[in-house]
């Protein structure tokens, strides 16, 4: 585990790849659910724990019918990893994670390292993300609200759409698969 930018460790995953983290030492858990999902039993194996439960779509934009990420949203998950922080080192284990482990749950840990190294460049931020979860497509709507609540002036936003144009030249099927999902504001420069 590369503790660079912080003294506990990080996982990132979707709704199927938690029992695999049971017995991983988890302190702290960020849960980033759909409204409509019932609860998940998961967490019953993994021992005592903090845990955060958000629930929100993952849209970019409102949507009819959805709820959005909103700033207050983004306002406790920054709470949450500053409680984090003000832990005794070496000690932790942050799992985030959403439905599938792509893009709100690598939004939620990208800003969480963001505060936690704010003088260090937001892109360092968003590659430890790519590192732990190579499929990263942070949410941007998350990641606008946090840099702006950061203070970070359009750099962490910068930092996510590299993610972004990097991504997407390697799976270049990401940019329809986002037009057609109501995203098309994080593909918008890529699009010929």
């Amino acid at each position: 585990m590369n503790r660079d930018l912080v003294d506990f460790d990080l996982t990132v995953c979707g709704i199927e790849e938690l029992p695999a983290h049971c017995k991983a030492g988890v302190t702290h858990v960020l849960s980033i659910l759909d409204p409509e999902r019932e609860d998940l039993t998961a967490f019953g194996a993994y021992g005592e724990h903090e845990r955060l439960e958000l629930r929100f779509h993952d849209i970019v934009d409102p949507l009819r019918g959805q709820i959005p990420p909103s700033r207050a949203d983004v306002e406790r998950i920054l709470a949450f990893g500053r409680d984090l922080l003000a832990e005794p080192g070496g000690c932790g284990h942050l799992l985030v994670h959403c439905h599938a482990g792509v893009s709100r749950s690598t939004a939620a840990m990208t800003m969480i390292l963001a505060q936690a190294q704010p003088d260090r460049p937001a892109a360092d931020a968003m590659a430890e993300v790519a590192r732990i979860r190579s499929k990263a497509w942070p949410n941007l709507r998350m990641i606008e609200f946090a840099d702006e609540l950061l203070g970070r002036n359009g750099a962490l936003v910068a930092a996510v759409k590299d993610r972004h144009r990097a991504y997407a030249k390697e799976r270049p099927q990401i940019v329809q698969f986002m037009i057609d999902n109501g995203r098309i504001r994080e593909v918008e420069d890529l699009i010929d």
